[in-house]
């Protein structure tokens, strides 16, 4: 059984550029890519007192998010989410595990309402005001897929859009070298059940057992295998070129998830 959604918008920050026009060059055929340092943009859609208290993953989270509606000329405040994330905030862990370590173990109240797996999605609530679900998953490496298929389920289901988004970022050492994560990376996906102006084509999925498809660019395969948010990069490349694909992403208990690209029709 196949779900089918549309594709109408995407946001996307991770190493090489900082939204989705500049990645969308980068997977074009024959660009000659390099990995290059995540650089999280400024998050201005909080009040400072939150802002201030916001880590990386949350910055990601909410800044590709926002590019993703901002593309489709949509309201945040009227968007069903979805969040995912195999980690949550690598530096928070971390800074909590020192506490733990330490001599008093008292933990900052700020960092652990950022330890919680949802913190994204409150902080996405106070930023645009909205009210309507949120889906807070992690799947380690197979999120992309996880999150993706459940956000296509809720779009077919409820049939309203939904904002899919799904982040990555390091932990420091020790963890990092127990859980290495190449560097931060973050993409949102507007799914919506019909077709709509300017979408960017069709997704239709299924659960299979195919192997993953690999990106044929070394340094591209070496951002895929090494950030899970990034394992959805096949399918990226087919948006971005906007040509017929079938690409097979990482899922869970050693599945995939087929998913094939139909590009809107200009």
């Amino acid at each position: 059984m196949s779900v089918h959604v549309y594709l109408q918008a995407i946001g996307m920050v991770g190493p090489g550029a900082g939204n989705w026009e500049g990645w969308r060059a980068l997977l074009q055929p024959d660009v000659d890519y390099q990995v290059v340092p995540t650089v999280v943009p400024a998050l201005n859609v909080l009040p400072p007192a939150e802002r201030r208290r916001t880590g990386a993953g949350v910055k990601l989270a909410l800044a590709t998010g926002m590019e993703a509606l901002h593309n489709a000329g949509i309201d945040p405040a009227t968007m069903t989410t979805v969040f995912c994330s195999s980690g949550g905030d690598g530096e928070n862990c971390h800074l909590i595990c020192e506490a733990l370590a330490g001599s008093d173990r008292m933990i900052s109240p700020t960092r652990f309402h950022n330890s919680v797996h949802n913190a994204p999605s409150g902080y996405w609530g106070i930023a645009a005001g909205a009210m309507l679900p949120s889906t807070s998953l992690c799947a380690y490496d197979g999120g992309f897929a996880v999150g993706l298929l459940e956000s296509a389920v809720q779009c077919t289901t409820e049939q309203r859009p939904v904002l899919y988004v799904v982040y990555d970022t390091p932990y420091p050492e020790p963890l990092h070298s127990t859980r290495p994560i190449l560097d931060q990376c973050s993409v949102a996906l507007l799914l919506t059940p019909q077709p709509v102006a300017g979408q960017q084509g069709a997704l239709s999925l299924q659960l299979g057992d195919a192997p993953q498809t690999a990106m044929n660019n070394a340094a591209l395969e070496q951002v895929r295998l090494g950030i899970p948010a990034a394992r959805g990069l096949p399918l990226l490349q087919a948006v971005a070129q906007q040509k017929h694909a079938q690409t097979q992403l990482e899922y869970v208990n050693g599945r995939s998830l087929q998913v094939a690209f139909t590009p809107a029709v200009a």
